[in-house]
């Protein structure tokens, strides 16, 4: 049973608002990265999940957006912080949310509890391995954001959008504008029919683009 007094207790965080189609959501995130890192090299499993990236807003946006279709499970794989599937989950979808990292699944209950309530679909989370992908059930949809960074990653996706997804199921990526993830999709679309749009997000400091694209195979 999870507990958010344990889970302050054991973590330093910072709370950030964030706004999805006038719908507020407030998020813990940590406070420092350093807990966080292995000291003897620091790029090793460098936690990506402790930041809330733009890819994930552009995904959130867009399912807050889709029609929840009753009976139908949703799966996010590399869940983070739990942005996108506690969005999905409070505009009615019924949400899987799946992080391998120990600390992410913590910060995605903390988060799922403080977002939600007993009125939206009850909302799971799980930890999930890439490279053996193992569930009792497949999937309608699939979906996640930043999740190519290396194309060591590209075998164990393909992998297990084949095991996971049901047939005539969709996965929708949302992906930083890089070289990795642009070749993520050149490979994925010798297996997948591809629908891929530009998303931009502009701040007062930058432009940021993103691919979001939606998958289904062949």
């Amino acid at each position: 049973m999870f507990s958010l007094d344990i889970f302050r207790n054991k973590y330093k965080t910072d709370l950030t608002e964030v706004k999805i189609r006038d719908r507020a959501f407030s998020f813990f995130i940590p406070r420092e990265l350093e807990p966080f890192l292995d000291q003897q090299d620091v790029f090793h499993h460098f936690p990506l999940w402790t930041k809330i990236w733009e890819a994930s807003l552009v995904l959130a946006d867009h399912l807050a957006s889709m029609e929840p279709r009753p009976g139908k499970r949703l799966l996010e794989i590399g869940c983070g912080l739990g942005l996108v599937g506690i969005v999905a989950a409070s505009f009615g979808h019924e949400v899987t949310m799946t992080e391998q990292d120990p600390d992410a699944l913590n910060f995605a209950r903390a988060n799922a509890f403080t977002n939600l309530s007993p009125s939206n679909p009850p909302i799971e989370i799980h930890r999930l391995d890439w490279n053996q992908p193992a569930f009792d059930r497949t999937f309608d949809l699939i979906v996640a954001s930043e999740i190519v960074y290396s194309e060591k990653n590209y075998e164990p996706l393909f992998a297990l959008f084949k095991a996971l997804l049901k047939p005539g199921g969709e996965i929708i990526l949302a992906e930083g504008l890089r070289e990795s993830s642009v070749n993520f999709f050149k490979e994925m679309g010798r297996y997948f029919e591809m629908k891929a749009q530009k998303k931009t997000i502009r701040t007062p400091e930058k432009e940021i683009r993103i691919i979001l694209c939606s998958m289904k195979f062949k």
